[in-house]
């Protein structure tokens, strides 16, 4: 990345090389390229309140769910609300909790939780949640969730209605707040094959994935069945199954290449690009062109003994500004690297590189997969 003399940022380029873009085999672990197929975590969620909150809870004229929530909990305990009563606790807010359920969770094991408010309140600074049962999708209750509060946002307010936020403080978290109390079954010592699933799909590695784990083993031992799944057959006992997994987590293979491709964050400007990316020949011309608009007021006087006032005359320039546009060209199959030098060579900004790169897929030029964030 380099500046020019007009303090122009240019463009920033996350070059992300490949094991072959430096000639280097780089083996990785199957424990790190893949997942045991079915063996996943389950989400959870439930609806819960904050209590012990100091005034900045819901405003339940605009939130009526929650004084709805609070009679129905203090009917559980036996409090009865006389009928037309309006419930106006400003120390209590209506949450939604979440939660992820990892896989073989036993009952007993706590879970971190994320708390959120639905409602207006203000802050859950120092509040507790109650008791909340956390379902999945299933509609069975799996955790129940209790605790104090961390939140890691600060907001103040005051009478006139200014106010200062940092962070996010009406959302926060309870590390091991929720209890596992339901297991979810699971299929793992059933089946007579495992599924290893590729976190990126792609049919060179699962391929490469089946070879080793054939060399390793012996043949026939793993199938690929397409660009995720590596179908594996495994011993019917459940230790020798574990076994036989920790075994294959440790085996590394060599994946294949990244596809082409340029990745635009088109808010900050910065472009990844994968070190396959290729281009055909093509000449590109980059400048720029700024306006600058200034406003400014005049006072225009009259002439002596002619009895007119005085005045205030708006004025506005306007100063057109160009530098000059610059050609550089691209040769068949150039590298990343020749990219790269030659829009820091021209001093392009992000937002330039941007449209560059636009372009010379428009145009057909660009041999690469161009995404826009």
């Amino acid at each position: 990345m380099r500046t020019d003399r007009g303090n122009r940022k240019a463009a920033m380029l996350i070059v992300v090389a490949t094991c072959s873009a430096i000639g280097v085999a780089c083996a990785e672990r199957v424990k790190d390229l893949a997942s045991v197929g079915g063996v996943r975590s389950n989400q959870l969620v439930g609806y819960g309140l904050v209590v012990g909150l100091d005034g900045t809870g819901d405003q339940t004229t605009q939130a009526p769910f929650t004084a709805q929530s609070i009679k129905n909990m203090l009917a559980r305990f036996g409090v009865s609300v006389p009928p037309g009563a309006t419930a106006q606790p400003k120390n209590v807010a209506a949450v939604i909790v979440q939660a992820e359920l990892p896989a073989f969770a036993k009952r007993g094991q706590t879970l971190d939780v994320t708390i959120s408010s639905i409602g207006n309140a203000g802050s859950l600074r120092g509040g507790a949640l109650l008791m909340t049962p956390l379902r999945g999708a299933d509609g069975e209750v799996y955790a129940v969730a209790q605790g104090n509060l961390v939140v890691g946002g600060f907001g103040a307010s005051g009478r006139d209605g200014s106010r200062i936020a940092v962070n996010v403080p009406s959302a926060g978290r309870i590390p091991g707040g929720a209890s596992v109390e339901r297991e979810v079954p699971s299929d793992f010592a059933d089946t007579p094959y495992l599924s290893l699933d590729l976190r990126s799909p792609d049919f060179t590695t699962a391929l490469r994935l089946a070879e080793g784990i054939n060399q390793l083993l012996g043949p026939d031992t793993a199938e690929p069945i397409d660009a995720v799944s590596v179908r594996v057959v495994a011993p019917k006992e459940l230790n020798r199954r574990i076994a036989y997994l920790s075994m294959l987590e440790q085996l590394e293979i060599t994946p294949a290449d990244a596809p082409a491709r340029v990745i635009v964050n088109s808010r900050t400007g910065t472009v990844v690009m994968s070190s396959k990316v290729r281009v055909l020949p093509a000449a590109v011309a980059h400048g720029s062109m700024s306006v600058t608009i200034t406003e400014r007021t005049e006072v225009s006087q009259p002439l002596p003994l002619s009895n007119g006032t005085t005045v205030s005359v708006p004025r506005t320039d306007i100063e057109l500004k160009t530098s000059d546009a610059r050609m550089f060209k691209f040769d068949a199959g150039v590298t990343l690297d020749t990219i790269v030098d030659a829009v820091n060579r021209v001093g392009a900004a992000p937002g330039d590189l941007v449209a560059i790169l636009e372009a010379l897929k428009q145009a057909g030029a660009l041999r690469a997969e161009l995404i826009v964030i």
